[in-house]
């Protein structure tokens, strides 16, 4: 739904566990300045209904009558589209607006419309609100952010940042107020916000189904009660939900005298550098979050434990460095760096966890939960281990530069960074005539367009008599998202000499750049006798790259099965996904195990945009990956020429 409140909501007292997650809303609902909450979690684990459930308890709001905007009476925006607002008329009461945003809303449904035409040809500014304005004062809940186009979040955040939304066509401009407590959450397992856009959100937390036996059955018990009986439910926990309204009004009032000593501040800032992280947003986050958690307990002045809940809801998510990293924090190293800052009479940190639940041991890896890297071998064998069969985990090295690898023609994809796309962003290439409301007019168009029939209007003076069939709007040409699937050869003749290490470090370097260029992946590898699906197409980058390196070699070499797989997988995401267009990178040395297969397995593919990275070295080549590319009609590109290929491209530019 759009707005208002749902009926009956699951009381937020009954969730069971999911305290780090609750009280980080909660946080947010005590002060707006801590700047939203992103909640990341497997499928299924209650993440809307807690939304849902806080959106509820939060106190009413008085609005001016007739405003589609929810302005308060006490202090009107002066900016207010349906302004100047009458003081004389009585207030409205409603309760704070739950706005769910879906995944594939435009902008205009985000932000609101502005009628072009009726501005060109009559002069009047119409105005159509969107849903950050009926979010105004309320909640705006992104369920799955991670896979709205990055444009339409950044758009939220500075809207969430700022309290304003701008919404402006061809220097017609609208301004609003746009308040708001903004919740996302998505599963990481269809990708990764990325690094600026996840920093623009206050605090961040990871959330999983308790693997406690009593307490998942304590969830399902109520949830079924709830489902049989919703009202009787609510009533049973009416005299709970009230006191936390009630707790959190009185934390909202307590706010504004909370003390942060100098002490604390450099505790906070202590803490963040300690981290490493880039910036001051996670200083002001943490100083914000830990005074709204001194509220919310009751204190008149930030304690240690403040800082400590503070910094663990607001810094996990800034520790990421690389786009194949996985947000996380090292609560051991937190603790000795309040310990090391703390005063001498402060008790160490840690005993009381805030009501956050439960500490969470230290991630296994590096400091914020990455894969640690693979040791050198001391005989100069690649990194890893043989498995049964002689099968070799090969390492990967550090992604380098790859060249830009495009999909010919123009396509009518998604928003992103690969191929040529008409897009509704982008640089202008022509004009045409709507074929519905126009969104982006082009002006010289119109105006020539409309002046042949100025003298048949009756034009007088200097003004221009535009009617609505002048109008024309821009035709634009961007980039758009494709989907690069990875056909990879893990046969026993890719393990010769080192050269899976080679190959691993250059698809790696290769999902990089699809991250970079807003690309969903895929990933088949073949050997043996078959070939696997080892990710299906996604977003999540991250999860690419750990298949990669889990990726063993060994055995036949099933190429035709590789392109059979690659062709089903093509159909099916077509029938999914039409408008986004395949680029398909198969990484072998041509070798095959049937030849005669591998013709057949080719003419499934026909048509589809290729790249063949020929793996193949050594004084005597045979040519095989060349040969695979004639017949699929795919650019052949040397394993080791992708450097070269960067270099010359540069050159260019």
């Amino acid at each position: 739904m759009d707005g208002g409140r749902l009926n009956n909501a699951y009381p937020f007292t009954a969730v069971v566990g999911l305290d780090d997650l609750k009280l980080a809303l909660l946080l947010n609902a005590v002060s707006p300045r801590v700047g939203g909450v992103l909640v990341r979690g497997e499928k299924g684990t209650a993440k809307s209904t807690v939304v849902r459930a806080l959106a509820a308890q939060l106190p009413a709001v008085d609005t001016v009558a007739g405003c589609r905007f929810a302005c308060d009476p006490a202090a009107p925006d002066p900016s207010c589209p349906d302004g100047p607002h009458d003081r004389g008329v009585p207030p409205v009461r409603r309760p704070s607006a739950l706005v769910e945003l879906p995944v594939g809303a435009s902008e205009d449904r985000v932000a609101g419309s502005l009628d072009v035409e009726r501005a060109l040809t009559e002069g009047v500014k119409a105005f159509e609100p969107g849903l950050l304005a009926a979010a105004h004062r309320g909640v705006l809940y992104v369920d799955e952010v991670n896979l709205l186009h990055d444009h339409l979040v950044d758009l939220l955040l500075d809207a969430a940042a700022l309290g304003t939304c701008y919404v402006e066509r061809e220097s017609v401009s609208v301004r609003h107020a746009a308040r708001f407590l903004l919740v996302g959450t998505m599963n990481p397992e269809e990708g990764e916000l990325r690094p600026q856009l996840l920093d623009r959100f206050g605090l961040t937390v990871e959330v999983r189904a308790s693997r406690v036996p009593k307490e998942r059955a304590e969830v399902v018990r109520r949830r079924l009660a709830f489902d049989a009986d919703p009202a009787g439910f609510a009533a049973r926990w009416a005299a709970e939900e009230s006191a936390l309204a009630a707790r959190i009004a009185a934390a909202r009032e307590r706010l504004a005298g909370v003390r942060l000593p100098d002490e604390r501040l450099e505790q906070i800032a202590a803490v963040c550098a300690g981290f490493e992280v880039d910036g001051l947003r996670a200083d002001l986050v943490t100083a914000n979050a830990a005074l709204a958690h001194a509220a919310w307990h009751g204190r008149d002045e930030v304690a240690a434990d403040d800082v400590r809940a503070a910094a663990r809801l607001a810094l996990p998510h800034r520790r990421r460095r690389d786009p194949f990293d996985a947000p996380g924090l090292d609560e051991s190293l937190l603790d000795d760096l309040l310990d090391d800052t703390s005063p001498d009479d402060d008790p160490p940190p840690g005993g009381d966890d805030g009501g956050t639940g439960d500490r969470t041991s230290p991630p296994e890896g590096g400091a914020d939960g990455s894969e640690p890297p693979a040791p050198e071998a001391e005989d100069g064998e690649p990194p890893g281990g043989t498995g049964g069969g002689g099968e070799r985990v090969a390492s990967a090295a550090a992604p380098h530069a790859v060249p830009l690898l495009q999909v010919p023609g123009v396509g009518d994809g998604v928003a992103g960074r690969r191929s040529r796309s008409r897009t509704p962003r982008g640089r202008v290439t022509g004009a045409r005539r709507p074929a519905a409301k126009v969104r982006d007019p082009h002006v010289v168009a119109t105006i020539l367009a409309a002046a042949p029939h100025q003298r048949a209007r009756g034009r007088s003076g200097a003004g221009l008599v535009l009617r609505p069939d002048d109008l024309r709007e821009s035709v634009r040409e961007g980039r758009e998202g494709n989907l690069v699937l990875f056909v990879v050869d893990a046969s026993g003749s890719m393990a010769a000499r080192r050269r899976m290490t080679t190959v691993k470090t250059a698809v790696l370097s290769l999902l990089l750049d699809a991250y970079q260029r807003r690309d969903k992946i895929g990933l088949i590898t073949f050997r043996g006798r078959t070939a696997d699906l080892v990710l299906p197409p996604t977003s999540s980058v991250e999860a690419g790259a750990a298949r990669l390196r889990a990726l063993p070699t060994g055995g036949r070499t099933p190429l035709a099965a590789g392109l059979v797989r690659a062709a089903e997988v093509l159909r099916a995401e077509r029938l999914r996904d039409p408008a986004r267009r395949a680029l398909l990178v198969i990484v072998t040395d041509g070798r095959a195990t049937a030849e005669g297969d591998v013709a057949r397995a080719a003419g499934l593919l026909a048509g589809t945009a290729g790249i063949v990275v020929d793996c193949e070295d050594g004084p005597v080549r045979l040519g095989l990956a060349g040969r695979l590319a004639t017949r699929l009609g795919a650019r052949l590109v040397p394993l080791g020429d992708l450097d070269k290929i960067v270099r010359d491209q540069r050159k260019a530019a």
